[in-house]
């Protein structure tokens, strides 16, 4: 049994050894793209000396984390390998973690090729870290009926007091107010936005100086931003895009499965079913497929703790959860560990995101549906137990209580009794003679009572 634990636990660190270094081990995507960035680059410098450029396409579309990070340093990277016009960040966000945040603007201020960021689509939001990635593009951009801006620091794995309140946001604000005189934009509206927490419309954001344009589709914006120019890293870059090329940066399975996991919700399903997986390992041992799946979840769990804010009390509780469904089981409580184990879940889950913006809070529907789980489960094996400790013994001497049998010597007052295709000593209150049919009622040890049987 401890061979086998030490092969499925040496399995799952194989498997997450590839899956913690999947930026440094490409995919066959990021292989075929490598290959054929030479291609890409005679393309695009032909295309330029033809009057037609190309630029690269990026979709962000949820919170800001790690792996957005991630993604959006690939398509600088790309844009410039490839010799893009610019690149175009497609962005829809509620918000996201402050660290990563200023990891893209700084990617994004010290970018050799355009960066344009286009809040899309019509109804699109650039909330709080949106706001900041927005400003520091070389071209801001809106769709119509999008808004931005609600930027005030909110605490993100630890509460903060009035002083340290104070500091993180002076330190925002000075920050954007730099991002924003080497851009050009309005730098009084994104220190409101940080200290008053205030949002603005597409319209009056472009009346207000806070992005350049207001553009109805991709194309409107190719055709607006073109013979603009701007200052990139290495000096002034004027725009060809009237007639650009669009070429999608597509994240690869890695990329796309890491954001998946990232997600709050997902970390706790994951922290949550493995526990139950493990659980499930320890009542069947040898089972195997169980633990496996259970200790991969942990795992994963895990690594989607690493990029989240998370509260440690949350997690101790949903520990302690499934410890109080585990021992429903072996205590006779009469449901109040059930209870305990139902209360600690739901508090666990409540509590496992220690930060005030809710797109990183875990979804209520996703609790709920992880204790319905739970209490089945748990429900089912309780009911099992007791169903199990209810039914008549049918081993042992113990097994033979109720039994029909036949006397094989004189009880005065004991003698042998066949029974169940054995013969034991039996005693009875009154003599029974050789042949007589008896009825087992008790057993003690290796011994029986018995008692004549009457049909």
């Amino acid at each position: 049994m401890i061979k086998k634990i030490f092969l499925i636990f040496g399995l799952i660190g194989v498997f997450m050894a590839g899956l913690a270094a999947q930026t440094d081990i490409p995919d066959l995507t990021d292989i075929l793209e490598r290959d054929t960035a030479k291609d890409s680059l005679v393309r695009a410098d032909t295309a330029r000396a033809e009057g037609q450029g190309m630029v690269k396409l990026l979709t962000i579309d949820g919170p800001i984390g790690p792996i957005t990070v991630q993604l959006i340093e690939k398509g600088i990277r790309k844009s410039e390998e490839e010799n893009a016009e610019a690149l175009i960040i497609l962005l829809n966000t509620p918000g996201g973690l402050t660290e990563s945040t200023w990891k893209i603007i700084q990617a994004i201020m010290n970018a050799n090729v355009p960066v344009v960021v286009y809040v899309h689509p019509q109804g699109a939001r650039a909330a709080s870290a949106g706001a900041y990635i927005t400003y520091s593009g070389h071209i801001a951009a809106m769709a119509p009926a999008t808004s931005m801006g609600s930027a005030s620091v909110v605490s993100m794995g630890s509460e903060m007091d009035s002083t340290m309140y104070k500091k993180v946001t002076n330190d925002a604000v000075a920050n954007m107010v730099a991002v924003a005189h080497k851009r050009g934009r309005n730098e009084a509206w994104i220190e409101r936005a940080i200290r008053e927490a205030v949002s603005i419309s597409s319209h009056e954001a472009v009346d207000s100086n806070v992005v350049d344009l207001i553009a109805q589709d991709i194309d409107d914006l190719l055709q607006q931003i073109d013979g603009r120019e701007v200052e990139v890293s290495m000096g002034y870059r004027v725009l060809n895009t009237a007639n650009a090329t669009k070429t999608e940066v597509k994240k690869t399975f890695s990329e796309k499965f890491l954001e998946i996991i990232t997600n709050p919700n997902i970390a706790f399903l994951l922290f949550s079913l493995g526990g139950l997986g493990l659980v499930l390992e320890l009542y069947n041992p040898g089972a195997i497929l169980p633990g496996v799946v259970g200790g991969i979840c942990i795992i994963l769990a895990f690594f989607s703790f690493q990029t989240l804010p998370i509260n440690y009390a949350g997690l101790l509780l949903i520990l302690f959860s499934i410890v109080l469904f585990l021992l429903e089981i072996k205590v006779p409580s009469y449901g109040i560990l059930t209870i305990g184990g139902i209360v600690s879940l739901v508090l666990g889950g409540v509590m496992l995101i220690d930060s005030p913006a809710p797109y990183l809070r875990v979804s209520w529907y996703v609790i709920a549906a992880v204790v319905i789980v739970f209490v089945g489960f748990f429900g089912f094996a309780v009911r099992y137990v007791v169903k199990a400790h209810h039914k008549q013994v049918t081993t042992g001497s113990e097994g033979l209580v109720g039994l029909i049998g036949k006397v094989k010597q004189k009880i005065d007052p004991s003698g042998l009794v066949l029974v169940a295709g054995e013969l034991w000593r039996a005693n009875a209150d009154e003599p029974i003679e050789k042949e007589e049919r008896v009825k087992v009622v008790s057993s003690d040890g290796m011994a029986i009572k018995v008692e004549k049987h009457s049909e």
